[in-house]
């Protein structure tokens, strides 16, 4: 039976903001505009800054892996990628079982307690910093916990799509994921500008003194400068705590949605158990990375993820049963590839690109008296946190006009010229890296170097706004956010593959046959993409 008008009021008189929602009919124009709208939208600006939160402290690892060699901290090159790799892998992985927590903790709880278990990276972080000779377990382990960020995106993406009607979710998921991702830019540009100083005093330590020299966005630092890069964890703190409670009072659970959360601690028992079925695949993953490698590890992991989900009991194996169906769905496998192509590239860039700046530029080739080479420091090499910021900034700026040209013209002609530009742009990026690792003077090619990379993460986030748009056509309502938490999930896989294969091509001296292998890659996505969508007599023509 409908509401009338002066139920619709009563609904909110009285009741505490952070109260849980028994009545929700968003698709009722009256409901919406008396009710839902204000509620909704008071749930997407606190969710908003607390998946940018999430997306900052998961790919913060790029910058502090940089900022540590130029510190001289004892670790090798290819250790410091692994860093890079570890959150990479941790975040997508805790995105499979973060895509359920909606439906069986509620959306309150679930932000809250994803959002405050930040805290523990960035705190550790901070205080592992503080000292060069800290273990490299620690740092593998604080990576791993990091990734709690990656995975937020999910669950996240999964609360705010249930607070509006259909005809506002791409708004909804638009602004959620659209301004999530200036987490990656916001901490390009915020981290190297807090080493600078000692802003929380001798509470957080001293200074240490670049080896290297460095930078910030407005400029150079040169070796010798004192610098606090334990700050590089503890300014999370400053946003997360705030944060926390603008969860915990200001956000609410539907319990349309979520018919049965429990006692807080009971939801908050459910999140930390799907999240730790996440940690122990990860786990098993970094372990099988170092036995058999990337293309093994890969596999193992989500196999292992998707089985242990099914072993735990209660209310979510009929979650799973239904995220189980799509796997029948051809279309599914066809845009987990595309949505690879874009947002695989631009967060597995987002990753690698800081070390590879500093590894690539920051070394030069030296010709002795009698004709040999040695690779030896570049002085005035360009500094990757003044520069690194750039590329992100512009494929998450972007990302929308992808998906305003989608509906224009329809996602998959978008997807297809987008993938022939990253195809011809990684091609030439990696020639170009060739030429700046094996020259005397690399800070020539800096400038096309930096240009390329950018229009890849142009390309790849006008393709994020083409491809979730295809997704949204494809798709029924009942396999659409399953599809959406499983292709996010396994495209965030790139900020996993990029740093490995990137770290370990770089440290063999042959830095271009990464970029060639992901034109090769981009290639093979144009063919499924025309095979799919474009070609005469597709099943379902441009969506």
């Amino acid at each position: 039976m409908a509401k009338s008008s002066a139920d619709i009021g009563k609904l909110g008189a009285g009741r505490p903001k952070n109260a849980d929602i028994e009545h929700w009919d968003i698709e009722n124009e009256q409901f919406w505009e008396q009710e839902g709208k204000r509620v909704a939208s008071r749930n997407l600006w606190i969710s908003i800054p607390s998946l940018l939160m999430g997306f900052a402290v998961w790919m913060m690892w790029g910058m502090i892996t940089t900022q540590m060699q130029n510190l001289g901290f004892p670790f090798a090159v290819d250790q410091l990628f692994m860093l890079t790799a570890i959150a990479g892998l941790s975040g997508a992985t805790l995105r499979i079982p973060a895509s359920f927590m909606i439906r069986i903790a509620g959306g309150r709880n679930t932000v809250f307690l994803t959002t405050a278990l930040l805290m523990i990276p960035a705190f550790g972080t901070g205080a592992a910093l503080m000292n060069p000779d800290t273990p490299f377990w620690v740092f593998q382990v604080l990576a791993l916990l990091s990734g709690i960020g990656g995975g937020n995106f999910a669950a996240s993406m999964s609360n705010i799509s249930t607070f509006f009607p259909k005809k506002k979710q791409g708004y909804a998921l638009g602004m959620n994921a659209g301004l999530g991702n200036f987490g990656v830019t916001t901490m390009q540009i915020l981290i190297p500008l807090v080493m600078t100083v000692g802003i929380f005093g001798a509470i957080a330590g001293g200074s240490m003194e670049l080896q290297s020299a460095s930078g910030t966005l407005i400029g150079r630092i040169e070796a010798g400068t004192p610098t606090w890069i334990q700050n590089a964890g503890f300014i999370w703190l400053v946003f997360l705590v705030p944060l926390a409670f603008l969860g915990w009072f200001g956000m609410n659970n539907l319990r349309p949605i979520t018919p049965n959360p429990g006692t807080p601690m009971q939801a908050f028992g459910k999140i930390l158990g799907l999240y730790g079925v996440g940690v122990i695949a990860t786990v098993v993953g970094i372990v099988t990375l170092q036995w058999l490698g990337m293309w093994v590890a890969l596999p193992v992991t989500i196999l292992l993820t998707l089985g242990l989900m099914r072993l735990i009991p209660g209310e979510i194996k009929p979650n799973i049963q239904k995220q189980f169906a799509i796997f029948s769905n051809k279309h599914t496998w066809s845009m987990t590839v595309l949505y690879i192509l874009t947002f695989g590239s631009f967060i597995g860039f987002s990753a690698a690109l800081p070390l590879s700046i500093n590894v690539i530029f920051g070394n030069m080739m030296e010709v002795a008296a009698d004709g040999s080479v040695t690779r030896v420091v570049n002085p005035n090499g360009p500094s990757a946190l003044t520069w690194a910021w750039i590329g992100p900034f512009v494929g998450a700026l972007i990302r929308p006009f992808g998906g305003w040209v989608s509906d224009k013209v329809g996602g998959s002609i978008v997807t297809q010229v987008i993938s022939v530009v990253m195809v011809v742009a990684s091609a030439v990026t990696g020639y170009v890296m060739m030429l700046a690792y094996n020259s005397t003077d690399p800070n020539s090619y800096f400038a096309l170097f930096m240009l390329l990379f950018v229009i890849l993460f142009a390309a790849s986030g006008i393709g994020n706004g083409s491809t979730f748009r295809s997704i949204g056509v494809i798709f029924n309502a009942q396999q659409k956010g399953p599809v959406l938490g499983w292709t996010s999930a396994v495209a965030a896989y790139g900020a996993f593959i990029a740093p490995v294969v990137m770290g370990g091509q770089i440290r063999a001296g042959t830095p271009e046959l990464a970029m060639y292998g992901f034109a090769i890659f981009y290639a093979v996505c144009l063919l499924i993409n025309w095979w799919f969508y474009l070609r005469p007599g597709a099943e379902i023509k441009n969506p």
